[in-house]
């Protein structure tokens, strides 16, 4: 089998599309408004080959307790949406920028909330320690890179949400319930891993 790096290049070159909140929910058209831009950080630990990701606060106004990627709002002051999701990861889980190697970009994904979201894909490296950003993350995990990597693990589900049944990918594992716009950008890497 080829090497994590070579194995998540070739993702990145296979052919796949821009995904959205909207895919799963073809009666609902997505409002034509400007997107506000935003980044998150598709990590992956080389040596175990592990997906890292986030429980966010409780505390928080937006998406509380959900999980989520490392990742945020690209403030002006960063050049690139791979620069976004570095300083981001960096406040939310005390990543060293010098542990991330990026490989790529996917094609963003634009969020019932208004946000087009550059997922970044890169390789950590080396010894990680990571530190949770307590009014943002209430704990760091890590999943096996292969749980995510298979589509036959991921479910479609569904809630009312604004008066009317929307549809939504889930990829549980374990006691995390992975929903919505984290494991739409995970099926979209599924699928072009596949």
């Amino acid at each position: 089998m080829p090497d994590l790096q070579t194995r998540l290049m070739a993702a990145l070159s296979a052919e796949g599309s821009a995904s959205s909140d909207f895919d799963l929910n073809k009666d609902v058209k997505a409002p034509d408004i400007p997107l506000t831009k935003a980044s998150v950080l598709v990590a992956v630990r080389e040596e175990t080959e592990k997906l890292i990701l986030t429980k966010r606060s409780a505390r928080l106004k937006h998406h509380p307790g959900q999980i989520a990627f490392p990742g945020g709002k690209q403030d002006p002051g960063d050049p690139t949406p791979e620069a976004a999701a570095l300083r981001e990861a960096e406040e939310e889980i005390g990543l060293s920028r010098d542990r991330a190697q990026i490989l790529g970009t996917l094609p963003a994904h634009q969020t019932v909330t208004g946000y087009s979201v550059t997922p970044v894909l890169a390789i950590l490296r080396g010894d990680l320690q990571f530190v949770p950003e307590a009014g943002e993350v209430s704990e760091v995990f890590e999943v096996p890179l292969a749980h995510v990597m298979n589509p036959d693990n991921f479910l479609i589900e569904g809630r009312r949400w604004q008066g009317r049944k929307r549809y939504y990918y889930t990829v549980p594992y374990g006691p995390y319930y992975i929903w919505g716009a984290t494991a739409r950008i995970l099926r979209a890497l599924a699928a072009r891993m596949s």
